[in-house]
């Protein structure tokens, strides 16, 4: 039997994590962790909740997700193949690879008229926005519960009132006038 320390979560949520902290890399969780490289420090998409977010029933696309990971997984076998890469037969493909290879296999995903691209490009995408926005989460749930992308992007917390009010303007001044039949929620009457 494995040690503790080198159990992984299902293969279809350790490859999801591999591929998602291929886009937004962070720390290891703990010594062992091999789903996330320690490729960049503080957190990355996983520990941003970016398999949470995959998982959203409202996202409507968990029943997919492993169909996703062994897609994902089965072009893993082809670039160890043509790379001459050796893969651990006790983790999933994708885990297995170094962190360059990831990199490396990633960007030939997403290359423009590669194979399966959009598939791919979602993937990135979710994980980024489970580290940038917090999508997974109200926003201000995330700034109570300390969310790990957005405290490091160094989001503002909201006013005392829950609201966020930004006082300087991006271009140094006010582009426009409040309509007079906005309502006090800011949406138009």
């Amino acid at each position: 039997m494995l040690p503790a320390s080198l159990l992984l979560p299902d293969p279809t949520t350790a490859t999801l994590e591999a591929f998602a902290d291929t886009m937004v890399p962070g720390e290891k969780r703990y010594g062992g962790d091999v789903a996330i490289a320690g490729a960049a420090p503080g957190p990355g998409a996983v520990q941003a909740g970016a398999v949470e977010l995959l998982n959203l029933p409202d996202l409507g696309i968990g029943v997919l997700l492993p169909e996703l990971a062994l897609l994902v997984n089965t072009r893993v076998l082809a670039y160890a193949a043509t790379h001459g890469r050796v893969l651990l037969p006790t983790q999933p493909p994708f885990v297995a690879l170094r962190f360059a290879d990831r990199t490396a296999l990633a960007g030939e995903l997403l290359t423009p008229g590669a194979p399966d691209r959009q598939l791919y490009a979602l993937l990135a995408l979710f994980a980024a926005a489970a580290f940038d926005t917090a999508a997974h989460l109200h926003t201000a749930v995330a700034i109570r519960q300390r969310h790990p992308g957005l405290a490091w992007i160094g989001f503002p917390a909201p006013g005392a009132d829950g609201l966020w009010r930004f006082p300087d303007y991006s271009y140094g001044r006010r582009l426009a006038s409040e309509h007079p039949l906005t309502t006090p929620g800011g949406h138009p009457a």
